[in-house]
This record gives C-alpha cells, structure tokens and sequence, in this order.
C-alpha cells in the first residue's frame, strides 16, 4: 500500500498540513491581536484593548498619502501591463515569426533580474534621458516588472482556445479587431482579470525598484519601510498592515468567486 495512503502517512500529512498552514497564518494572527494593544511596544503580556491606532493611521496624512500613491501607481501600471500583456501573449501564441524564443526570454527576463540591479538600471536610464523621478518613473518600472506575471497567466488561457473559433468569425467577415472583440476577448476574461489582480498586488507590495526611482510622492511600501525605524510610529504601522492584509484577502477571494463564477459561465473548466 502506498506510504502516504496509509493510516500513518495520512496523520503525518495532516500534521505537516496543520504546521505549513500555522507557519503562514501565524504572524498574521499575531499582527492582528498587536494592532488592538493597548501599549507602544509589541510584546506579551497584551496592555489591553484599544483603537486608538487606527484613529491615528486615519489621522496621518502622510500614511494615506502614501497608500494613495501606492494604489494609484498599481492601478495604472496594472491596467498597462495586462494591456501589454494581451498584445504580447496573442502575437507569442497566435503568430509566427523569427526569434520568437528570444522576444519570449526578454518579455520573461524580469523574473530573474534582481529588482536592486533593475531599480539601478532605470535610475541611470531616467537620468540619462533627463527624466526626473516622479510617479511616472514607478509606473515605468512597475510595468516592466509586471508584464511577465500578466503573460504567464495569459499565454496558457490563449492555449486553451481553440483557433478554429477566430478562424470561424474570420469567415464570417468579422475583422480582426471585431473577432478579438467579440471571440477572444470574452474567452480570456478570467485569465485578464487574474492577471490585473496580481499585476495590482505585485506593484502595490513593490519596494526594491520604488525606492531608485520614486518622486517625492512616497509609495506605501517605502513610507512603511523608513516608518519601521522610528519606534514610536510602529503601532500604526501594524494598524495599517492589518487594514491591508484585510482588503487583501477580500479582493483575492472575490476575484477567485468571480474567477469561477467566469469559468463556469464559458463552460471552461475550473481548476
């Protein structure tokens, strides 16, 4: 009988399941409890139940400064990479031409650069060109570290199709534009709407490449980074990282509600 269909095997990987799943939801929980203490310092023994970091964070007009550049860089830099994104994975999946292989390794090279060489790289660009770092130059760079994300998820979606349904509309007189509008468009808007929430979340948590070429609008990630150095501001800090894990995980599971309800709609299957 196989090890891991056994009765011991199946109380080791229930145990190991438990482990992994307390290791990643552990320092969450424990944040959350932190955000109501009633004390400066994040220990144990708790001081007692409080708001009074959250009226702060509210308070701060800094923090939601920078919440706002975060989020307002994230939409704009998501949106043009699932964009980008569409256009790249049609012409990777749905054409044929020389090198290919090689357009494919450079769309994807961002995955193994190190945002600290990448951050650098575009600090000299900017400043060669005689860009001043400004909220443009985080969106710049946002977008090239996330176009790779947006085509991995879409290359295997535009996979899936069938080409002989835009071959079919072709036929029928409908122009590319209208077939892409009308065919491919709606059988890959589960697959774009997954890219938008990742390539959202990967530019908002953004910190090594912001940090080279930010303007003086401070993005979130960098206000909670030079925030950690002063103890005083570390409760809010946390109050605002629980507001934030906790949009968080509304998003990610509407956006997986929607997802499905999508898929089933289409008739495709759901992983």
């Amino acid at each position: 009988m196989d090890v891991a269909l056994s009765k011991t095997g199946s109380r080791v990987l229930k145990v190991f399941f438990a482990l992994v799943v307390v290791f990643l939801y552990a320092p969450i929980a424990i944040l959350i409890v932190f955000s109501f203490n009633n004390s400066d310092l994040p220990t144990f023994p708790l001081s007692g139940f409080t708001l009074r970091w959250y009226h702060q964070f509210i308070a701060n007009g800094d923090l939601r400064n920078a919440l706002e550049t975060s989020a307002i860089v994230a939409a704009i830099s998501s949106v043009c990479a699932v964009v980008l994104g569409v256009l790249a994975s049609i012409a990777l999946v749905r054409r044929r031409f020389r090198g290919k292989a090689a357009v494919s390794a450079l769309l994807l090279s961002p995955l193994v650069i190190p945002y600290v060489v990448f951050g650098v790289s575009l600090l000299l660009l900017f400043h060669r060109l005689g860009i001043p770092r400004s909220m443009l130059t985080v969106v710049i760079g946002h977008i090239v570290i996330t176009l790779p994300y947006t085509i991995l998820v879409l290359v295997p979606r535009l996979q899936q199709i069938d080409v002989s349904l835009e071959e079919a509309a072709y036929d029928l007189g409908a122009g590319p534009m209208t077939t892409f509008r009308a065919v491919t468009l709606p059988l890959i808007l589960p697959a774009v709407f997954s890219a938008l929430l990742i390539a959202f979340t990967t530019s908002f948590d953004e910190y090594a490449v912001a940090s080279f070429v930010v303007g003086p609008r401070t993005t979130f990630p960098i206000f909670l980074y030079s925030a950690l150095r002063f103890p005083s501001q570390l409760p809010q800090v946390i109050a605002v990282a629980v507001v934030v894990i906790v949009i968080s995980l509304i998003v990610v599971i509407a956006a997986e509600v929607g997802r499905r309800i999508a898929e089933r709609r289409l008739g495709a299957p759901v992983l």
